[in-house]
């Protein structure tokens, strides 16, 4: 077909001679209205041959991911920035649409002209996906949701959902395209790793999907749909928050507690984004199982709150080590270019010595030429009897590192870590050289416990404490924006606090649990190790 001049057609083949590595591939041609692909992400300049030399940097695609600060308790926003909305023309003329009806809102991807290719509300794929069946039915299903044909996506993305029951993105997928078949939906975003950390994405993922299922089933008004944002976006964090402000998004969940969220937090807060942040949220326990949730200034208790955090989490693993190993001695290894880590690291400088245990060595990962064998080595000859690993989620790779040349030691020392340790590549990759770790993290997941169950049986395994924060994240919002109408109004209630039936209650800052690995068969796919909860120590 011959387009129209406003728009362009994708294969999926580069033609102008760049390797875009995120691009999904080859499909059927497609004629697009907005700067980048619906169906494989490549942007215009892409399909012009010979215009590599004067190509957009704004629609190029990453070439690395940037690394990701940890979510902890509650996961937040981004900023802003005015920006001229980017109109296609869809707007103007929206499609004729088999088994199904516009929604009367346009994509939020199809207001920007610069990170287009990083939002979807189940238009485009943004985590990858290596089974080829489901590549090509992901396609079908992102192509159906482009066009507005409600019914055809419905039933594209139920077929993937009964594929892999463990996929949040075609959940949320599932229950947007229902949420715009039933019209006017309430849209919240939840802002996610999916670059630099996709394990990461999926779990907060599958607790914003869990909740949005639940929700949607109790009859609203106004159904919920989620706009999943990849954080990872060259263009940087203000960009993409120019994108949201400058949409229909009611409030967003996402984010965690590095200096990138902290400086987007500080631009969201004077336009009155609602954002659930780590460093913007309190939850006090109510009892009977509930908890109220509550935002703050950033400015006000945003920092507090965090330093409540990593001192609870330092005194946890402190007392933990003090206990498990005695007359402790302790090797204390963290990395310099994450400011978590070395807000950690000074937290456990001062809390070990409190319970007795002296640190007599510290090491830095992201010091030129580390070697895993030598940290270990120096540690021994140090007298170390116990390594605690005060390591960013970026740092994950060295953590393993260290544990397997810990492994090859005549007698292993002791390891314990932080919470940015804690999912399925430490057990997978980790193997037996892990077994024994304990962790601190801000909750943990009880065999007997009814959410934990309800979970485990909709994901079909066992599920992480960001899977849970990000269900109460949501509910919170969520019931928010069901009350509230509009940004304002929501705002003004979170301010206030709501009370939700918190499933976060028993690992708040307030109180940090203790994981250890182990064998068992409820770790994640691929791995022989799962996390305990870890009593009496």
């Amino acid at each position: 077909m011959a387009p129209s001049p406003s728009s362009w057609i994708c294969d999926g083949v580069p033609k102008n001679g760049r390797t875009y590595p995120n691009a999904s591939g080859a499909h059927p041609p497609y004629e697009n209205f907005g700067p980048d692909c619906a169906v494989c992400g490549l942007p215009r300049e892409a399909m012009e041959p010979g215009n590599s030399a004067n190509s957009s940097k704004k629609s190029r695609l990453p070439l690395a991911a940037v690394a990701l600060g940890v979510a902890l308790l509650f996961m937040g926003g981004i900023g802003f920035l005015s920006y001229r909305l980017f109109l296609t023309n869809r707007e103007n003329n929206p499609p004729s649409l088999p088994g199904g009806s516009t929604s009367g809102s346009q994509l939020v991807s199809q207001t920007t002209a610069r990170n287009a290719a990083y939002i979807s509300q189940g238009e485009r794929i943004l985590i990858s996906e290596p089974n080829p069946q489901r590549v090509a039915l992901k396609q079908e299903a992102a192509l159906a949701f482009d066009r507005g044909d409600w019914a055809l996506a419905i039933a594209k993305y139920q077929e993937l959902v009964a594929l892999d029951p463990n996929d949040p993105e075609a959940r949320i997928y599932l229950n947007n395209a229902r949420a715009r078949q039933a019209g006017n939906p309430m849209t919240m975003a939840t802002v996610v790793p999916i670059g630099s950390s996709p394990d990461t994405a999926k779990e907060v993922l599958r607790g914003v999907a869990q909740y949005q299922e639940q929700f949607n089933a109790s009859a609203p008004n106004r159904l919920l749909e989620v706009v999943i944002v990849n954080e990872n976006s060259p263009n940087g964090v203000t960009s993409l928050a120019e994108d949201l402000i400058n949409s229909s998004i009611q409030g967003v969940v996402g984010h965690g507690t590095d200096a990138n969220s902290r400086a987007a937090l500080e631009v969201y807060e004077p336009v009155g984004m609602p954002v659930l942040s780590p460093l913007t949220t309190n939850v006090t326990p109510q009892g009977n199982g509930t908890v109220q949730v509550q935002t703050l200034s950033l400015n006000e208790k945003g920092q507090q709150l965090l330093d409540t955090y990593l001192d609870n989490a330092a005194q946890t693993l402190a007392a933990a080590v003090a206990k498990k190993v005695p007359n402790g001695k302790a090797a204390l290894v963290y990395n310099s270019d994450s400011p978590y880590s070395n807000e950690l690291k000074n937290k456990l400088l001062a809390a070990l010595p409190r319970f007795g245990v002296q640190v007599v060595q510290q090491r830095d990962v992201a010091a030129a030429g580390f070697n895993a064998n030598t940290v270990m080595t120096t540690a021994r000859q140090a007298a170390a009897n116990v390594v605690v690993l005060a390591l960013s989620r970026s740092r994950v790779n060295q953590a393993i590192a260290l544990a397997i040349a810990n492994q090859t030691q005549t007698s292993p020392l002791q390891l314990f870590g932080s919470d940015q340790l804690y999912g399925p590549d430490l057990l997978i990759k980790g193997d037996s050289a892990i077994n024994g770790m304990i962790l601190a993290v801000p909750w943990r997941t009880n065999p007997s416990d009814p959410f934990a169950q309800q979970a485990a049986q909709a994901w079909r395994g066992q599920i992480s404490w960001r899977t849970t924060t990000a269900y109460d994240a949501t509910q919170a919002l969520a019931q928010a924006m069901a009350k509230g109408g509009d940004r304002a109004s929501t705002q003004q209630l979170l301010r206030q606090g709501v009370q939700i039936q918190g499933q976060t209650a028993s690992g708040t800052f307030d109180r940090v649990p203790l994981v250890q690995a182990a064998p068992g068969p409820n770790g994640p796919k691929g791995s022989r190790y799962q996390f305990n909860p870890l009593s009496g120590i």
